[in-house]
């Protein structure tokens, strides 16, 4: 059966029970390189524009909703551990918003999911734009370590050395130094290192009796009818598929590339999972379109996963770099042990 897998709960910490908060812990002023720009800080950063889900979602996940006047870019709801955290926090829009809007904020960081929106050829401004306001900026590393942008990969990019959470951890080092909080950094990072192994676990006893282990990643298309983007092999996807000792079959670097369903129908993958999400720029964001596509068309559901209804529905969060990287690792195990009950 088809099962729509919900969030699952991402950690976040009671801050204020937990840990000393800035008046009551000396602050080390800091020197970070973020993705080429060296910024020394003085004292945290207490009001920031996150312009990306991940990085609003990171930042709750180590208790500065407080620190949060304005977001932007989202693909769905918070999770449900951060939804109380998130509730009320005030979104700019829903995807990318204007620079005034964001300047009107007053912000002292702008932190950035993608390059794509604050970067060289910024949608939303440059780093050197919000420079000459005196407004610090942050991009997530694992929007620029190890990555280079490449022709014909739908501005996503490609991937010079694979993904791995590594840059997750990094990151989350990275702010809990800027913000004051390592203490919240470290206890977040520990908590998703011990979540995968778990996952790892439950997934190496369903496939352990099973050499099947192709899969598929399908996060949208500007045409149901059209070539997917679907996950390359050394981006987030990718890792996930390696962590749970899955074999992505599309083996590229780019990120997102778009593969023709003919080519996809050949190698007959074992698992498809694809992307649910709030957003509709195209027709296959909507995940009930996705489902009609594969069950009708004729190429599509031929394949032996839609035939044995072996198809995983996660949050597109979880398939970018992001926190929910873990979530859909465990999601991904848990789905697959069901399949191979009894086997």
């Amino acid at each position: 059966m088809i099962v729509m897998i919900k969030h699952l709960a991402s950690f976040a910490l009671c801050a204020a029970a937990l840990f000393p908060t800035f008046s009551q812990a000396k602050y080390q002023p800091v020197t970070i390189d973020n993705c080429g720009v060296t910024t020394t800080w003085q004292t945290p950063p207490q009001r920031v524009v996150t312009i990306g889900q991940h990085e609003t979602e990171l930042l709750l996940a180590l208790g500065l909703e407080k620190n949060i006047v304005g977001t932007a870019v989202w693909f769905g709801a918070l999770p449900p551990s951060l939804q109380s955290a998130g509730k009320g926090l005030p979104r700019l829009a829903e995807n990318a918003p204007g620079f005034e809007a964001v300047v009107a904020q007053r912000p002292d960081l702008v932190a950035a999911q993608y390059t794509y929106h604050v970067g060289d050829q910024g949608e939303v401004a440059t780093r050197q734009q919000f420079a000459g306001l005196g407004i610090n900026t942050w991009i997530a590393p694992a929007d620029c370590v190890g990555k280079s942008l490449t022709a014909g990969s739908n501005g996503d990019g490609g991937r010079d050395k694979p993904f791995t959470l590594d840059l997750i951890y990094q990151e989350i080092d990275a702010l809990g130094k800027i913000f004051g909080v390592t203490d919240r950094a470290r206890a977040l990072a520990a908590t998703l290192r011990n979540r995968v192994a778990q996952a790892q676990h439950t997934a190496r006893d369903a496939l352990k009796h099973n050499a099947q282990g192709n899969v598929v990643f399908w996060f949208s298309s500007t045409r149901l009818n059209g070539d997917p983007w679907v996950a390359g092999s050394a981006g987030a996807p990718g890792w996930i598929a390696r962590t749970l000792g899955l074999t992505n079959i599309i083996d590229t670097r780019e990120e997102w590339p778009a593969v023709s369903w003919e080519t996809i129908a050949r190698s007959d993958p074992d698992y498809l999972v694809l992307a649910s999400m709030d957003r509709r720029l195209y027709p296959a964001d909507d995940i009930a379109q996705k489902l009609a596509f594969l069950r009708n068309d004729p190429v599509t559901r031929e394949m032996k996963a839609v035939k044995q209804n072996h198809i995983i529905v996660v949050p597109a969060m979880s398939l970018n770099p992001s926190l929910r990287n873990v979530d859909a690792v465990e999601a991904l195990s848990q789905r697959i042990a069901a399949f191979h009950a009894g086997s």
